[in-house]
């Protein structure tokens, strides 16, 4: 499988944004563990002691860039309308959050290796939620008005995280046809599954 990396190495980019870029590309290809620091510095262009001076260690390197991802997948949920009748709404949702990983491959490929990493921290965590927070209000709202299940919303959320990332796994594995009903088909059954 292939990555577009966009590594645009102008003198506006400051050196914290070139080993943030460079980190993520070494991540996703060689592996959280198997990435010594010194081949980040390497792909940076940079020294190890200029890494150290933003990051005291890689695994705050890795919340850094988690943080970040968790940061731009907050800001895709802003422009929802909460206006629409609830089923419209997790469509939507579910619908951006897609999009958000297809058109940023290298952050879900990066997410798929921390699943069950002890290296993101609680104050990470907290971020993570809080990018989601729509999502859980949109499911609270659901279990209120009867139209969702009343299932523990972290489980909901479980479940739905669970399928989004059971399609993009499918669709990031090779060239696909149809994906267009796939998608729908997927879309279709996330939604039966959590409603009333």
């Amino acid at each position: 499988m292939e990555y577009s990396f966009q590594i645009i190495y102008l003198c506006c980019v400051s050196k914290k944004e070139q080993i943030i870029t460079a980190a993520l590309k070494l991540l996703i290809v060689k592996g959280i563990h198997n990435t010594p620091v010194s081949a980040i510095a390497k792909e940076a262009g940079t020294g190890m002691g200029t890494i150290y001076n933003y990051f005291p260690d890689k695994d705050a390197l890795i919340n850094e860039i988690y943080v970040a991802i968790k940061q731009k997948e907050e800001t895709i949920f802003l422009s929802l309308s909460s206006e629409q009748p609830l089923r419209l709404q997790f469509e939507a949702y579910y619908s951006a959050i897609i999009d958000f990983f297809i058109d940023n491959s290298s952050y879900f490929s990066f997410m798929e290796q921390l699943q069950a990493s002890p290296i993101i921290t609680p104050e990470s965590k907290l971020v993570g939620y809080k990018a989601i927070e729509p999502v859980t209000n949109l499911l609270d709202k659901g279990k209120e008005a009867l139209i969702v299940k009343n299932i523990p919303t972290e489980e909901l959320l479980q479940f739905i995280g669970g399928s989004i990332g059971s399609y993009l796994r499918w669709y990031f594995k090779e060239d696909r046809k149809d994906v267009r009903q796939a998608y729908q088909n997927q879309l279709t059954m996330a939604w039966d599954s959590i409603k009333n």
